[in-house]
């Protein structure tokens, strides 16, 4: 993991492999530019004349050998028309300075945030720079491990502006533990079906609540037989691999105090059942535990910035696989809560298994319930890549969860919750059907959850469209929306 740290001196004077400062539009010095224009007596300025270096928000200018500069190399990066940095901006000026630095074999480099905006832009510059240097290499053989470019990057020091510099040590904290739990998030979902199984979640499970102190409990299946979950037991009929449900618990708040919990849909691989997919883009299906990831991922940053909250974490766990044992559609199932359920698609799996949780969070009287999965394809077509659909019985929670996404540049869409489509739910062998029609497929999904959390309030993340990136070189879990959620604990304190 990189080392973050705020151990940087006067831009000019710090002695490290790079520094980093920016540039507005036109060509305007930030106070860190200008520290270094002064000592290298105009130098800088001349530089960026030269090259026509326009500022621009994400762009990296490299220079060298500036006169009156200890370090040897500076990169001057676009702080585009604004007075700061955008989420978005900061970002990716983070992943190009991470970038720049691997290119050249940089060890070290210290960055020297504008003065408007300097906390918000280092929070997003420590997840770029993370994002840049992440790696996945778990499964990859000796030989072509070899091959892959390491990062060389292990220290990235952060120059404050004085009017920062008394809030810049708590939000740096929060920076690098939001960045650990997208990390792990990322990792959890990149492996593949047969290395990331339940069992395997299980077992990450209990390292991280020994690393962290955490208290987990994890279930087999006899433990779950006898919580009465026939809803999600139905969805591993098919499988050889036997299913996990998973109960993260930190106690940071005062004994008895409501909890905040979070669900996540932990499908470790789904062929749709008997419902079968199409065989092209298969192996995006590995990503359909990503709803889970984001657990693991928030619970690992939530022990590492330790609030005064008590949270809960649910994760259920299991493969969707066709068998002889297989659920057909068209069988009736009782769920924990009592009500039965008629499967008439085995492909619409992720509700099946997040309602018994969604019963099991009734235990814990929480403050909010809050479910994450990879759920509909409906809600791709809805939303794409960028958004996130979000459906919630409470305004309060909906609209604080869309504020931390806005701040994170992790967004989301709030999508219609009404009585009006729970009609195309009913069934007439059994208290419902766990799908309607192709009309509004993401929102009768989200209904059907609805009908298992009256209890509290609760929102639902459809985040299908935006927990991973299903080809070219940035195929890959993205860690959506562990960024987010963290946010939103820390803005509950």
């Amino acid at each position: 993991m990189i080392d973050f740290t705020l151990k940087a001196d006067h831009p000019a004077t710090t002695k490290t492999d790079s520094v980093a400062v920016g540039v507005h539009d036109n060509q305007k010095l930030s106070w860190a530019a200008q520290d270094i224009d002064k000592a290298s007596k105009g130098a800088l300025a001349a530089a960026l004349k030269s090259a026509a270096f326009s500022g621009k928000a994400g762009a990296v200018l490299a220079l060298y050998n500036l006169p009156g500069v200890a370090a040897p190399r500076v990169l001057v990066f676009g702080l585009g028309e604004g007075k700061a940095l955008s989420a978005k901006d900061a970002r990716a000026t983070g992943r190009a300075l991470a970038s720049a630095a691997n290119e050249h074999s940089v060890a070290e480099f210290a960055v020297f945030p504008a003065a408007d905006g300097a906390i918000d832009a280092m929070h997003h510059m420590v997840l770029g720079v993370s994002d840049a240097c992440y790696r996945y290499d778990e499964t990859r053989g000796t030989a072509a491990k070899a091959k892959i470019a390491k990062p060389s990057v292990k220290r990235v020091r952060f120059g404050m502006p004085e009017v920062a510099a008394k809030a810049a040590p708590s939000a740096l904290k929060k920076a690098v533990a939001t960045s650990h739990g997208v990390e792990f998030a990322k990792h959890l979902g990149n492996l593949p079906g047969n290395f990331g199984t339940p069992s395997r979640l299980g077992e990450e499970a209990k390292k991280l609540a020994k690393s962290h102190g955490l208290k987990v409990t994890v279930m087999d299946r006899k433990a779950i037989e006898k919580l009465g979950m026939g809803s999600f037991l139905s969805v591993t009929n098919g499988s050889d691999e036997p299913p996990r449900f998973i109960v993260f618990e930190y106690a940071g708040g005062k004994k008895g105090e409501a909890p905040t919990v979070f669900v996540g849909k932990g499908v470790t691989f789904d062929t749709g059942g008997i419902s079968l997919k199409p065989a092209g883009d298969m192996d995006h299906m590995k990503w359909d535990m990503s709803g889970a990831g984001t657990v693991f991922g928030v619970m690992k940053s939530v022990a590492e910035l330790k609030p005064k909250q008590n949270i809960v974490g649910l994760v259920v766990a299991c493969e969707n696989m066709p068998s002889g044992k297989a659920t057909k559609p068209g069988d009736v199932f009782t769920s924990m809560s009592g009500q039965t359920i008629e499967v008439l698609n085995t492909d619409a799996e992720g509700r099946l298994i997040l309602c018994d949780a969604l019963t099991y969070a009734e235990r814990f009287k929480p403050r909010a319930v809050i479910d994450i999965a990879t759920l509909t394809g409906a809600c791709v077509v809805a939303l794409g890549s960028v958004n996130a659909g979000i459906f919630s019985s409470s305004d309060t929670l909906a609209n604080a969860i869309i504020a931390s996404g806005q701040k994170m540049n992790d967004r989301f869409w709030r999508m219609p919750l009404e009585e009006d489509y729970q009609e195309a739910l009913n069934s007439n062998f059994a208290d419902m059907a766990n799908v309607a029609g192709r009309e509004g497929g993401a929102i009768t999904a989200a209904c059907f959850l609805w009908r298992f959390a009256k209890k509290y309030d609760w929102a639902h993340l459809d985040i299908a469209g935006v927990a991973y990136k299903g080809s070219g070189k940035e195929k890959g879990s993205t860690g959506r929306p562990v960024a987010a959620l963290v946010d939103y604990v820390m803005s509950m304190e």
